[in-house]
């Protein structure tokens, strides 16, 4: 059976046709696409999680600066804050919203990372993957199946819609690699498909319109808080599908959507530094490259 698919719609309907999950199906397309064996393709994921395992833990035992200087130890000061017994988020959350911070020090700090499914939103799906593996006890080929999850949902985007700042927006970035991080947890706590893309959507209607606008032009700030800000967005959405509530707007009708918006952003909204969060005198002045 061909597992080739075009949009969310189709999607599901080979997740009915097949009986498999969503991670299911997207496996065994990349299977048929690539002409190899699960076994090959299970190891290349396993690769993509242990880069994503080591770049959301590295800063809180090692924290650097980023070559832009703005951000550096901001996970760090996270993780002594829930060690302390200080948060107030919940353990879960705390720790998503940590890695996902952690792993933007590591991108800004030229350190490897994995783009998911930008470098700039890199650390929404690890830093709710991690979280959830540690909070619940799973294991990593448990994780690892629901990456093919959210690698549906990023394939998704980028065919039909844009993942780049300069094209859309951080709605996006930060919007579609929540998508995918919501999406992949629903599966992850026994969701079927269609709540799994219902939680896509929510968040990429929760984001919708928002702008990317770089200090300085630099993928560090406000982009590090964005990501924590998108994990718990999709932590949000995965709870409302979860729990039954239907989401109005199909996957496929909220995508094209975010693009339509995104592609009326002003020019000064989309990556350029030249407006919101980088043109305020603040911003000007920490990045000192304002004439």
């Amino acid at each position: 059976m061909e597992l080739e698919f075009k949009s969310a719609k189709e999607l599901l309907d080979l997740c009915a046709k097949s009986g498999l999950s969503i991670s299911g199906v997207m496996r065994e397309r990349e299977c048929q696409l690539g002409e190899t064996t699960p076994e090959a393709v299970n190891q290349r994921m396993a690769r993509a999680w242990k880069i994503m395992q080591d770049s959301a833990r590295q800063p809180l035992q090692s924290p650097v600066k980023s070559m832009g200087g703005l951000i550096g130890g901001e996970a760090k000061k996270l993780e002594l804050h829930r060690a302390g017994g200080s948060g107030i988020c919940g353990d879960l959350l705390q720790k998503a919203i940590t890695y996902a911070m952690a792993v933007l020090e590591v991108n800004a700090s030229m350190g490897l990372i994995v783009a998911a499914p930008t470098a700039g939103s890199a650390g929404v799906v690890p830093g709710l993957m991690l979280a959830m593996k540690e909070h619940y006890s799973l294991s990593d080929d448990k994780i690892i199946e629901a990456l093919f999850n959210a690698g549906a949902v990023g394939y998704l985007a980028m065919r039909n819609a844009t993942v780049a700042g300069a094209v859309g927006g951080c709605q996006a970035e930060i919007g579609v690699a929540s998508a995918m991080a919501a999406s992949a947890a629903v599966e992850l706590m026994g969701g079927t498909p269609a709540q799994s893309l219902d939680a896509a959507s929510t968040v990429l209607m929760n984001m919708l319109g928002l702008v990317c606008d770089p200090v300085g032009g630099l993928v560090e700030y406000p982009c590090q808080n964005r990501n924590a800000a998108g994990v718990a967005n999709a932590l949000i959405a995965a709870e409302l599908s979860l729990s039954g509530i239907r989401q109005l707007i199909p996957f496929d009708q909220m995508l094209d959507t975010m693009y339509a918006v995104g592609k009326r952003i002003p020019m000064e909204l989309r990556e350029t530094a030249l407006g919101g969060c980088a043109a305020t005198p603040s911003a000007c002045a920490a990045c000192g490259r304002c004439s």
